[in-house]
């Protein structure tokens, strides 16, 4: 069984994608996962990218996923560490990192600018990985 953490980026493409992701994979995110993918499909939304309707099916969607919610002391702790290591003043993506450290054998982003600045500190997958 491959463990991937998955950030809120990937999460919105399987959502939106609708990709079943296989039982062998098991996911994990922080719990701030839930808050930055309602943010980011309500701004979809705002921005008139989506309709509500729409919006409210991927988070329902999302609601289904078996992704293992996590936000202890433990990691909250690594996720400080690796921001103030990293230089960012955010710690949202650092909790994604610092989980992947802590529990996966990789981080699943779209966000390229984030799987550059990880390199040597955790794997990285693409989305294909999930299939």
């Amino acid at each position: 069984m491959s463990r991937f953490v998955v950030d809120a980026s990937a999460v919105l493409c399987l959502a939106s994608a609708e990709i079943e992701v296989p039982a062998e994979h098991a996911l994990l995110a922080p719990t701030l996962l839930r808050s930055q993918t309602l943010s980011a499909l309500h701004e979809a939304v705002a921005r008139g990218e989506i309709s509500a309707e729409v919006a409210r099916d991927r988070l329902a969607r999302i609601g289904r996923m078996p992704i293992r919610l996590l936000g202890d002391a433990v990691l909250r702790r690594r996720a400080w560490d690796l921001a103030d290591r990293l230089g960012w003043a955010s710690t949202y993506d650092a909790e994604y990192v610092a989980l992947t450290q802590l529990q996966a054998d990789a981080l699943v982003t779209l966000d390229t600018e984030l799987a550059r600045s990880v390199e040597g500190i955790v794997a990285t997958a693409s989305i294909d990985a999930l299939r």
